[in-house]
């Protein structure tokens, strides 16, 4: 547990936390860390904490480097318990140590969590020196909460960017340089996905605000280190929060008696032959986190259920509500879905996507009892014709 040295006098103390597989709803398949940095100067500088489980690895991860009551400032760029977890412990090994966040929404929020703190704060052009080092402040509002804010630090030029760049990636390694760069740019992308696709906007002017700045390094809150990679994943920043659309389809749904499973791939044959990629998801084998970093990009979205109990299935609702939460640009949809006498899920699942930014691509689509091959042609043809009609 010891610390690592990430530049000079600049060390990653943070935890690694290999078995977490669920963080609200979003599928962490590959773990992920809760990274913070020390700072050695004049006066000893901590940024960010770690999750309280596994606050006692961030201390020892400390201690490797430097007695933690030598700890003069802790700099808190978020309030939320995976970046905050461990500060009130930090604070009765550190006693002398004063807590910086974003004013007014930082401060609140770290007296929501933990009481009384001895907090400071800061705005966008507040500068605090620690000696030969200097951070700079920018806040990052709904990036992706109110608290949030970045700092960079001179003269390394290291960007702290707090959950922009981030990725739930657990590894030994804390370099994009020696880590798996295809597994940290696909964890990059389903991060974005699923935790700050909401505030594009706001992300896009946070991307703005530090644009002038010059960047040797970011060091996110979870996940890798950037280096070398770093304007590749600043372009892909620019394309997701730019709301930029593929010529794809997802096709969405769960199934009972395989006759809604038959129209998603009537569904499938319309797009195929227009030409527009699918991925088809059946919510029975794909986790709703993963459908949603296939969906971000996708133009299209078509959601099926059968009806249950005069409703839409579980994993429909399930994902529908997730799906209302996350998505960051209109689409067009289908709703679609079979029934044997009510028929109410089809409905529910329209009116759902009508609430999601999008836009129908079709009426619902209702199919009673077992569809034949006639009456799958006739989705497939439907589906074809409002796509060319669309051109």
């Amino acid at each position: 547990m010891k610390a690592l040295k990430i530049s000079e006098n600049v060390y990653w103390v943070g935890a690694i936390d290999w078995n977490v597989r669920n963080f609200h709803g979003y599928e962490t398949e590959k773990g992920t860390t809760y990274n913070a940095y020390l700072i050695l100067d004049e006066k000893i500088t901590l940024v960010d904490t770690v999750k309280d489980c596994l606050q006692e690895e961030m201390l020892e991860r400390i201690r490797s480097v430097i007695e933690p009551d030598k700890i003069d400032v802790i700099i808190s760029n978020h309030a939320e318990p995976d970046h905050s977890g461990a500060l009130p412990f930090i604070l009765r090994h550190a006693p002398r140590a004063k807590v910086y966040a974003v004013s007014p929404a930082g401060e609140k929020d770290l007296g929501g969590y933990y009481g009384d703190l001895p907090v400071v704060g800061v705005k966008t052009g507040d500068k605090l020196s620690v000696g030969k080092h200097e951070f700079a402040f920018v806040s990052t509002p709904m990036v992706h909460w109110p608290d949030n804010m970045v700092c960079h630090m001179t003269p390394e030029n290291i960007l702290f960017s707090n959950d922009a760049f981030g990725q739930h990636y657990a590894s030994s390694t804390r370099f994009d340089t020696d880590s798996d760069l295809p597994e940290v740019l696909k964890q990059a992308k389903k991060y974005y996905a699923n935790i700050v696709q909401p505030y594009g906007l706001q992300t896009k002017k946070a991307l703005e605000a530090v644009s002038s700045l010059q960047i040797s390094m970011i060091c996110p809150s979870h996940g890798v280190c950037w280096t070398k990679h770093i304007p590749e994943i600043l372009a892909r920043y620019q394309r997701w929060t730019a709301g930029e659309q593929e010529e794809r389809a997802v096709i969405v749904y769960d199934t009972m008696w395989h006759s809604t499973e038959r129209m998603a791939h009537a569904l499938e044959t319309a797009f195929v032959d227009c030409g527009i990629q699918v991925k088809l998801c059946d919510l029975k084998c794909e986790n709703n986190s993963d459908v949603i970093t296939e969906a971000m990009q996708a133009k299209y979205i078509a959601v099926g259920s059968p009806t249950l109990n005069n409703n839409m299935m579980p994993n429909v609702a399930s994902f529908l509500t997730y799906f209302k939460g996350l998505t960051g640009n209109a689409k067009k949809f289908i709703a679609f879905g079979s029934y044997g006498w009510g028929g109410q899920s089809i409905q529910q699942v329209y009116d759902a996507l009508t609430q999601c930014k999008a836009q129908p691509l079709l009426p619902p689509v209702r199919q009673a009892y077992r569809p034949t091959e006639k009456d799958l042609e006739k989705i497939a043809g439907d589906v074809i014709q409002a796509l060319e009609a669309q051109q």
